[in-house]
């Protein structure tokens, strides 16, 4: 089960990070963003420190505030926040038409939320990919609580180098986990090797739309909210995206921004203006509640220093994606379906 309580809360703020270093930790990966004097090729060059140190610092909200399935979803008017996210990772797939007995890669899988949903849903083997150490040991533990941890496993990698042999999966996602790339060439490359030829990798991305103006100051701040608050070197465009997997090899079969015809706006369980019972820790009040909480813990030492300035710009990034949502210029669901080709020829 996720670590719900205020005591799991405050215990893992900082994942592997020693507690007394979290501070400095949180100073470290602050820099990294232009909040903070840092750009965007900076953050390229270092992503995997600068993304270890997110999600070391923000897993423990995460799954707080979140649950096991760190992502946004489509979703229906009467439809709850859990029935959504759930029916997202359905809809994943069934567009990669998985079977059972297929071996699959969830890249960039998190604490595993959507691995384990995913082998349930299809009867597949799911490997999860994932160069964090807390989040896999966590993981871990949950796949065994599930009972999953016979078929499913995870590896301890970078997606950009994949410890795997060409040709090894018959199918690979990624789950608004491979905007953390520094280079969606260079990442969707790695997909394709070891995807088996005749095959499909599916993925949702984190993307500038094209209503995005680049000249545009309102527009520029809320991008670099969302990048400080979720770990990111630079979103991309929708239009990137595709032209990255073309150039990786992929046929892509269909995209789609699928934020775009959701009845429930996909930001709304972060909107402060509203309020859920079903999901309360992401309301306005939820929030006041968690940060007063986790200033009480810091204080008393039973959350390390610098737990609030994490919760700090994790609001940040709420605002963000907020703001790019109403405006319609991000979306967190930028969704396609790519053919690995028999031959290179064809």
């Amino acid at each position: 089960m996720s670590k719900t309580g205020a005591f799991d809360l405050g215990a893992g703020v900082g994942g592997k990070i020693e507690k007394d270093d979290v501070l400095s930790a949180v100073d470290k990966y602050e820099r990294y963003h232009i909040y903070y004097g840092g750009d965007a090729e900076e953050r390229k060059t270092m992503y995997s420190d600068m993304v270890n140190k997110y999600y070391d610092l923000a897993t423990s909200f995460y799954e707080f505030g979140w649950g096991e399935s760190f992502h946004f979803a489509h979703r229906w008017k009467g439809e709850s926040l859990r029935e959504s996210i759930k029916r997202h990772e359905h809809f994943l797939a069934l567009q990669l038409g998985l079977k059972p007995g297929h071996k699959v890669l969830d890249v960039g899988c998190g604490i595993g939320g959507p691995l384990r949903e995913i082998a349930r849903f299809s009867s597949t083997s799911v490997t999860g990919l994932n160069n964090n150490e807390y989040q896999i040991t966590r993981g871990q533990e949950l796949n065994h609580i599930s009972g999953v941890d016979k078929t499913c496993n995870f590896v301890k990698a970078d997606f950009m180098k994949m410890p795997f042999p060409d040709n090894t999966y018959d199918a690979i996602y990624a789950i608004e986990a491979t905007c953390h790339a520094p280079d969606a060439v260079g990442c969707y490359s790695e997909i394709y090797r070891v995807l088996k030829p005749g095959q499909y990798f599916a993925a949702y991305e984190w993307c500038m739309t094209d209503a995005f103006d680049s000249n545009n100051q309102e527009q520029q701040k809320i991008k670099a909210e969302i990048e400080l608050g979720n770990g990111l070197p630079d979103i991309r465009s929708t239009r990137e995206c595709v032209d990255a997997l073309k150039k990786a090899g992929f046929e892509v079969v269909w995209s789609k921004d699928l934020a775009a015809d959701s009845p429930v706006p996909w930001y709304l369980p972060l909107d402060t203006s509203h309020f859920s019972l079903s999901s309360f820790r992401l309301t306005a009040i939820g929030r006041l509640v968690t940060r007063n909480l986790v200033k009480a813990l810091e204080f008393l030492g039973l959350a390390p220093k610098g737990s609030q300035r994490v919760q700090g710009f994790l609001e940040k990034a709420a605002e963000g994606l907020v703001e790019g949502g109403k405006k319609e210029i991000f979306t967190p669901m930028f969704f396609f379906l790519a053919l690995k080709p028999h031959s290179e020829s064809q």
